[in-house]
């Protein structure tokens, strides 16, 4: 893994979200049959939010976040199986302290609430996490590696189908990729997307923000 450059590191709003534009990935980066969803992006103001009740809910970006971008994909049903829905996100912080404690937070939401309600008629269930360090159980990719698991269910789509989401981080910028699956997917299909597209915005970030080799 290459050393952190922090003179690389964003300063500005402006430089953030030039940054995470350079990182996010594209549809043909997850996999051949993904395609974009509608709305494809989410505001670049705006931030999740797990309340008490265990429900999201939509705030402003606090102090620590410089940008944040989510983009939305899916693989259209075919031949009996369902649609797959896939979100991409890139959250740009101050510093690698910043996206340190966001990889936290994620490890204490899914303690505290392993039943998430994601909007009306969709929610999350059974949901288990883990997070492991640089060195930890095979971990060579990212500084900090968080992953959760659980079920999706939906007035719309039924189930409860597999769900499962996966960050990373590398100095000031986190990626993750979250997958809701759908009948006629499995989870090999379903961890193949999170990884193709988790890794591929980390190799982006490394070259982005870390120190040319020699």
């Amino acid at each position: 893994m290459p050393e952190l450059d922090e003179s690389k590191q964003p300063k500005t709003v402006a430089e953030a979200r030039d940054l995470l534009g350079r990182i996010i990935v594209a549809e043909q980066a997850i996999g051949p049959d993904v395609v974009r969803s509608t709305p494809f992006e989410s505001d670049p103001g705006h931030w999740p939010v797990l309340d008490e009740g265990c429900v999201w809910q939509t705030a402003s970006l606090p102090p620590d976040v410089l940008a944040t971008s989510t983009r939305s994909f899916h693989i259209p049903a075919k031949d009996g199986r369902g649609r797959v829905r896939i979100n991409a996100t890139v959250t740009v912080h101050h510093n690698r302290e910043e996206s340190g404690w966001e990889t936290a937070r994620a490890m204490e939401e899914v303690l505290r609430c392993p039943g998430q309600k994601l909007r009306e008629g969709e929610e999350l269930k059974n949901l288990w996490g883990g997070a492991f360090y640089q060195g930890e159980q095979m971990n060579g990719w990212t500084e900090d590696a968080f992953t959760e698991t659980g079920e999706y269910v939906s007035a719309r789509d039924g189930g409860p189908h597999l769900y499962t989401w996966s960050q990373a981080q590398f100095g000031p910028v986190t990626v993750a990729i979250s997958a809701k699956g759908a009948t006629g997917i499995t989870r090999e299909a379903m961890n193949a997307f999170v990884v193709q597209g988790t890794s591929r915005m980390m190799v982006q970030a490394k070259q982005e923000l870390g120190k040319a080799a020699g």
